[in-house]
């Protein structure tokens, strides 16, 4: 493999100084628009509930733990194994 080729390989991709740019033509009175689609804003909202919704279930939590400290909590070791080997 060749390593000295780098002028070569400039010239074949157009590297080399850079080139000036000539500014943006304004126009007058043009306005940008936009178009918002029903999935956008479906998704959007979803999106909005979704975040609003609590990352805790608080009613669950509390009467899973009255539940641990009434020494009432059991799950049965089939429905451990049967968890552990679904398929999600």
């Amino acid at each position: 493999m060749r390593i000295d080729a780098y002028g070569s390989i400039g010239k074949i991709y157009n590297i080399g100084s850079p080139k000036k740019v000539s500014s943006a033509k304004k126009t007058e009175g043009a306005k940008d628009s936009y178009v918002i689609s029903d999935e956008a804003k479906t998704f959007s909202a979803v999106r909005a509930a979704v975040a609003a919704a609590p990352d805790i279930r608080e009613g669950r939590v509390s009467e899973l733990k009255s539940a641990y400290e009434n020494g009432t909590y059991n799950v049965s070791a089939s429905d451990i194994a049967d968890k552990l080997l679904e398929d999600d």
